[in-house]
């Protein structure tokens, strides 16, 4: 039995976050190694900025990840993506039915295959969800062998700048040398691992605040019904911070351990920095503190909450509201998103029975975007050295793995098939069904 092994990286507006994981037949993943790098100054907003940069630090990351895997070597990996310019589009497809006829597998790959061909002017389609049906106007979850003379599908289409797909293919295929098996549209990704279907059902909305950006995915009648992205993160309330005239190093750990979105403010207090350069030991006021994370934190709920107004979804969530991301641990935002929204609100991990060794990465917001990349992996990505130096018994080095590929391949030249360009794959939260949309050119 041939065992799959998926390869996942998250590219983090603060850090790089890999993960391995092994594929049974059923479907179900064995996490088998992880690694973090900090991603500072390479992205920037869920974007790559630095493509150099970026190139290095996952060349680093895929080493010590194989590393941790004993006779292997990562031939290619999923690329989870996020970014402020990212945003669900409506589109629809239309096919008329012969009279005294019914809908058929053909009509359905047919309407498929034209939304695939669909680009949007100066917009890069990223990720298609399954559509919804209708049938002369009526809505239908499974179409076929159902007699009309009208099918529409119904699509989201999620759509971004065209340098989001540049940038990967760039840093990752052509300076770091890795094959991308397919870039995955990480809210999306998220929301399918977080959310059953019940809640997708009821309507339920997943807010992912990161450090660079804050995502919004609704899901309503168990379609999706909307994604956005908002430019702000937790790193704003961390430069806010410097305005009281400290470095950004300590910024980040007074918002981590005093940090509070509701405060209360009868209480009083100061808090011991440490002594700077030329200075001494100083204090600073906890109000002061908390009068600047209040304020950012109360403009990014706001935000959220008026992309949902905008949408016409405030009043449609029965499932309530899911809280991820990093910076979603700042202390009494929960209770911040409960006040303004009136629902229920509550944190969230990855669904049972999707990861078999269940552990603190399952539930740690560090780890959770790159394990939902993980979970929509549907190709191989590591190969198994069967035969190794006798004599190396120490880690692969960047330098060890180009010499390896130059002892091996006059050993065993495996003949390749001949090579023929095409897009890389396109999974979004989707898996198979966007897939099918690009095989052919």
């Amino acid at each position: 039995m041939v065992t799959d092994y998926i390869v996942a990286i998250y590219l983090g507006t603060s850090h790089l976050v890999g993960i391995i994981g092994k594929k049974n037949t059923q479907g179900t993943f064995t996490l088998v190694a992880d690694e973090v790098k900090e991603s500072t100054f390479c992205i920037q907003r869920g974007c790559i900025h630095n493509v150099a940069e970026t190139a290095i630090r996952i060349k680093r990351l895929i080493l010590e990840l194989q590393n941790k895997l004993p006779n292997s070597r990562i031939e290619k990996v999923y690329i989870g993506i996020g970014g402020q310019s990212l945003r669900s589009i409506d589109h629809s497809e239309v096919r008329t039915i012969n009279a005294d006829a019914f809908v058929t597998e053909e009509d359905i790959r047919i309407l498929n295959s034209q939304c695939g061909n669909y680009h949007p002017d100066m917009l890069d389609v990223l990720a298609i969800a399954p559509p919804v049906y209708y049938l002369d106007d009526k809505r239908t979850t499974n179409p076929v062998g159902i007699p009309c003379k009208r099918i529409e599908a119904r699509y989201k289409l999620i759509v971004g700048q065209p340098i989001i797909r540049k940038s990967v293919i760039n840093s990752i295929e052509n300076q770091a040398h890795i094959t991308v098996a397919g870039i995955i549209v990480s809210p999306l990704a998220l929301a399918d691992a977080m959310l059953s279907p019940d809640e997708k059902e009821l309507g339920c909305a997943v807010i992912d605040f990161g450090a660079g950006v804050t995502s919004l995915v609704v899901y309503k009648n168990g379609a999706l019904k909307h994604l956005s992205v908002i430019p702000l993160g937790g790193n704003l309330i961390t430069r806010d911070l410097t305005s009281l005239h400290l470095v950004a190093s300590e910024a980040e750990r007074l918002k981590i351990t005093y940090g509070d979105a509701m405060p209360d403010k009868t209480q009083d207090g100061t808090v011991s920095l440490g002594a700077m350069e030329g200075t001494g030991m100083r204090e600073i006021d906890m109000s002061e503190i908390n009068t600047v994370v209040e304020a950012r934190a109360k403009e990014i709920v706001e935000n959220v909450y008026a992309r949902l107004e905008e949408n016409d979804l405030k009043d449609a969530l029965g499932a309530g509201i899911v809280l991820t991301g990093g910076a979603s641990s700042l202390k009494n935002l929960q209770e911040m998103v409960r006040e303004r929204f009136r629902l229920d609100v509550r944190y969230s991990a990855i669904r049972k029975g999707l990861i078999e060794n269940e552990n603190d990465m399952v539930g740690n917001p560090r780890y959770m975007s790159a394990i939902a990349v993980l979970l929509q992996g549907t190709e191989n990505c590591i190969e198994l050295l069967h035969q190794q130096r006798t004599t190396d018994s120490d880690p692969v080095t960047e330098d060890d793995h180009d010499s390896e590929q130059e002892e091996e391949e006059p050993e065993k030249p495996a003949p390749k098939k001949p090579s023929k360009q095409k897009k890389s794959t396109l999974l979004g939260g989707f898996g198979k069904f966007a897939k099918g949309f690009f095989d052919e050119d």
